[in-house]
């Protein structure tokens, strides 16, 4: 699977949520005129890491189906992603992010990376 790029914007100091749906393309419809299918998500785990950079040895966000701040939508395929305002508010920085899921089977699978961008909260 390669992973989409989508660049987020985060706003510090409100409830961050995004929702993704995971479709492929179902092999028997034409090429011309595809359909698309939902991945199964029934059984996976799913975790997301911000860091400043690449490189960087501390993250500033991790979220995780573990701690309930990812949430998966089984069959639905879906992919719910919350945190909470006041954790937003303590964030200083834009940085990078990937979003991974794994199987039971334990195969990891990047499905989203990109930009995280923090936008600087006025009113407090």
């Amino acid at each position: 699977m390669l992973a989409g790029t989508y660049n987020i914007t985060c706003q510090q100091g409100a409830t961050f949520t995004r929702f993704i749906t995971m479709k492929y393309p179902d092999p028997n419809s034409p090429p011309s005129d595809p359909t698309y299918l939902l991945y199964d998500l029934t059984g996976y785990e799913a975790r997301m890491q911000v860091r400043r950079t690449v490189d960087s040895s501390s993250a500033l966000v991790s979220l995780s189906t573990d701690d309930g701040s990812i949430v998966l939508g089984g069959e639905d395929g879906t992919i719910e992603i919350t945190i909470a305002a006041e954790d937003t508010a303590l964030l200083t920085s834009s940085g990078v992010y990937d979003l991974e899921i794994i199987s039971d089977a334990g195969v990891v699978s990047r499905v989203l990376q990109g930009e995280w961008r923090l936008s600087p909260e006025v009113t407090r």
